[in-house]
């Protein structure tokens, strides 16, 4: 126990710059800085293409970064995954060149991957292929021009998400865009129960002003787990794998995250991922029980937290602000209604202290929710605020 605490305590110093008086004890400055209010620009579900030929977001993100990066206000952007849509091309060209469009943020970016960057990039509709019953092997999607697979790996997910790594996160603890931003990676931190843990390098955190920040991987549709590759008749052993064991790493990332919110006495905690876990996308409950280790880990942590947990997502697209851990609480986004009857998609739960945002996605004008920090402030859970919490959505294009 005490070696567990004195690894968190290390990992709170790398994040703050704070260094901790003993192995149980923090430094009191320790996660909360100068106390002062900031903001943070969150996007994601952008660029999106009605097509593999379609670029006309893309175009468009130049000005978008412009007038983020003209947002004086923005100290840290975070982009919740989804760099293309599910009608475009998983290749390494296009991966380059949103790594490309990302450096010229003045800011520090920090991403957390999307499924249609690598959990669907198996789908015929973005390149991947199809499972031949007659063989029993997948027919890639080819290049009439060159008769080669137009996806990285044919669409392998587990090669396609190897590749957002290698070039998104080739170096662990580093952040995207410029400036610079102390961010602790789960790749960084030692485990020798779990070693394997290492390898997700994409699952980050830091803390700001008394607020701990954690991405974890968790990508849209169904965790990976309900839609087969390729259309197959069962998920391979590869795609079993795959989910069951990033699930696992993802559970471990929310246990250290909240035990260094606790550890370290922070006042609120944002956790960022791609997939709304309580979207239905017309397809039934059973198609979000593989979320239900997440949803269940959100909550119990958020409840032994006692302090405001505020989860960002994109995924749906459609902005929403709402508590989906409070069975039969209404729904606050944009007209005041669910659009989807997802209630009963997960256990009930009741944890007052959470708060959920769907960022708006997909369409143009590119907009970025602009979310602003104010320690120690207690506003009321509205469409515009919660806790420390307040935002307001920008078009930035």
């Amino acid at each position: 126990m005490m070696n567990r605490r004195w690894h968190l305590a290390a990992g709170l110093a790398m994040v703050t710059g704070t260094i901790p008086l003993t192995a149980g004890t923090a430094d009191a400055t320790a996660g909360h800085g100068a106390r002062g209010a900031f903001t943070v620009a969150v996007y994601g579900d952008a660029p999106y293409g009605t097509s593999p030929t379609d670029t006309s977001e893309f175009q468009a993100t130049p000005a978008f970064i412009a007038a983020v990066n003209a947002d004086k206000d923005v100290s840290t952007v975070i982009h919740v995954g989804d760099i293309h849509s599910g009608k475009q091309y998983c290749t390494e060209a296009y991966d380059q060149s949103i790594a490309a469009l990302w450096k010229t943020f003045s800011d520090p970016l920090v991403y957390t991957p999307g499924d249609n960057e690598w959990a669907d990039c198996h789908k015929a509709g973005e390149g991947g292929g199809k499972y031949n019953a007659a063989t029993g092997q997948i027919d890639p999607v080819l290049d009439p021009a060159t008769g080669q697979p137009v996806d990285y790996a044919s669409g392998n997910p587990v090669a396609n998400l190897d590749l957002i790594r290698k070039t998104f996160f080739a170096q662990p603890g580093h952040t995207l865009g410029s400036g610079t931003l102390r961010v602790l990676s789960q790749a960084q931190v030692p485990s020798w129960e779990h070693p394997e843990d290492a390898k997700y390098v994409e699952n980050v955190l830091w803390v700001r002003n008394g607020t701990l920040f954690v991405t974890v991987n968790v990508p849209g549709g169904s965790n990976n787990d309900a839609d087969p590759w390729y259309g197959a008749p069962a998920a391979s052993q590869a795609q079993q794998d795959e989910a069951a064991q990033r699930t696992a790493a993802d559970l471990r990332w929310l246990d250290t995250a909240f035990a260094l919110a606790r550890f370290g006495g922070v006042s609120s905690v944002v956790v960022a991922t791609q997939a709304d876990m309580w979207d239905l996308d017309g397809k039934t409950g059973a198609h979000l029980t593989n979320y239900e280790p997440i949803v269940s880990s959100l909550a119990s942590h958020t409840t032994a937290f006692g302090k405001p947990v505020l989860l960002l997502v994109g995924d749906s697209h459609v902005y929403r602000s709402d508590n989906p851990l409070q069975q039969g609480a209404p729904c606050t986004g944009d007209g005041g209604v669910c659009s989807y009857d997802a209630w009963n998609s997960h256990p009930n739960y009741n944890v007052p202290n959470f708060h959920r945002i769907v960022v708006h996605g997909s369409t143009t004008p590119l907009e970025y929710l602009k979310l602003t920090v104010t320690p120690n402030a207690h506003n009321p859970a509205t469409a515009t605020s919660f806790g420390p919490f307040t935002w307001t959505r920008v078009t930035g294009s």
